[in-house]
């Protein structure tokens, strides 16, 4: 078992985080190129938002086969294999020349992602011991949003010099020379054992979650909640890019650096968890979250970025807190319970770019400001069915 502080928990640790950052590199890389992309390729905003949604749609779907398939092989297999595919279909995009074309490589590209993203806690949660897997997890995730930051801050400068082909290309390179590193630093699996059940009845576990209202309300608010936050920075670009700001797309893509203003309060989500109500904390989130949307309403440069600036704290809050409250109230099958909460949380984050990015289309931001601010307001609602579901499992369990 690999212990905190040893050569093998920094090597381990290491390339998982580095894995993780190329993944989510590669996911977000087109959603600042999104104004580019309907520009070449002469498409509607909306017909663009494909080409971000089939990517998160690939992985979204992908999760649950790929972490079946590790149950029986193993976890490096999967990761292996994830990692190779990355660069691979990064440079087949560069060979299609039509848009829905290139829709298909980003949903190739999302099926490649979500085998490391399915399985490479759980190879953490075989190889490492408590005390280190708590460490190595918390680094797991700030190299998720690190990765989420810099892939879209490469796509967005990177277009501007190079165009889209040129972005695309130094992502891939990156990720070949990222993936060959892991490669060379993950250690051989010592501890997996193959599960002996059977994939029916893995499938029965993941029914069981789903008419589960305690378990599928926190899901659903979870993918409610990706659907305003992460879509809401697409629009955004487009906003920017536009009169009256006329921002570059690579300066517009700064953006993304309010992502930022969430590590701090996911962290702070714990101690929030720890000492009052997941519910009442879920609910403070999205109500953070709602007044950053409508301070990013005024028209100033400033006050957008202040608005992203609190919408990414309001929802990384909500979202911890859903994850979390995902995995502790899962009796049995929690691998499959919080793999299932990120289906839901990028289907989520795919469909909700064709909601506010059509709103952005038909009645600009003042309809995008109704569209989020109804979003939120549904995720009220549904945060406080959950309390209710809550306390009435509560009491069934209390009576005898």
């Amino acid at each position: 078992m690999i212990e905190l502080q040893t050569p093998a928990y920094r090597k381990a640790a290491f390339a998982l985080s580095f894995g993780s950052f190329l993944v989510f590199c590669n996911l977000y890389l087109f959603q600042p190129m999104l104004p580019v992309f309907a520009d070449a390729f002469v498409v509607t905003a909306t017909k663009a938002n494909w080409l971000l949604a089939s990517s998160t749609l690939g992985l979204s779907l992908s999760l649950l086969p790929w972490a079946m398939l590790s149950e029986k092989i193993g976890r490096r297999p999967v990761i292996l294999v994830s990692l190779i595919l990355m660069p691979l279909v990064g440079f087949l995009s560069l060979l299609v020349d039509s848009f829905w074309g290139l829709v298909a490589v980003r949903a190739l590209m999302g099926i490649s992602l979500a085998g490391y993203a399915a399985v490479a806690v759980a190879y953490m949660a075989d190889e490492f011991s408590p005390s280190a897997l708590v460490v190595a997890v918390g680094g797991y995730i700030s190299a998720n949003s690190l990765g989420g930051i810099v892939g879209r801050l490469s796509g967005g400068i990177l277009s501007d010099v190079t165009g889209w082909e040129g972005a695309v290309i130094a992502m891939a390179c990156f990720t070949t020379l990222g993936m060959l590193m892991v490669v060379f630093l993950l250690p051989a699996q010592t501890r997996f054992q193959p599960s002996k059940t059977s994939y029916l009845s893995q499938t029965k576990v993941v029914a069981k979650h789903i008419r589960n209202p305690v378990l599928w309300g926190a899901m659903v608010i979870g993918g409610i909640n990706f659907a305003l936050f992460v879509n809401i920075y697409s629009v955004a670009g487009f906003r920017l890019i536009a009169e009256p700001f006329n921002l570059p797309v690579g300066l517009a893509s700064t953006i993304f650096l309010c992502y930022l203003a969430g590590t701090l309060t996911s962290r702070l989500s714990g101690r929030w968890a720890n000492q009052y109500s997941p519910i009442t904390g879920m609910a403070l989130g999205t109500l953070i979250t709602m007044a950053g949307v409508l301070v990013a309403s005024i028209e100033q440069q400033a006050t957008v970025i202040l608005g992203l600036l609190i919408v990414s704290g309001g929802a990384f809050f909500t979202h911890s807190l859903a994850y979390g409250w995902v995995s502790r109230k899962a009796q049995d099958g929690k691998a499959m319970a919080t793999a299932l909460y990120l289906v839901h949380y990028y289907v989520g984050g795919s469909l909700g770019g064709f909601y506010l990015i059509g709103c952005w289309e038909y009645g600009g931001w003042t309809a995008v400001t109704l569209g989020a601010v109804s979003l939120a307001a549904v995720n009220l609602v549904l945060i406080q069915l959950l309390g209710i579901k809550e306390r009435k499992s509560q009491v069934e369990q209390t009576c005898p």
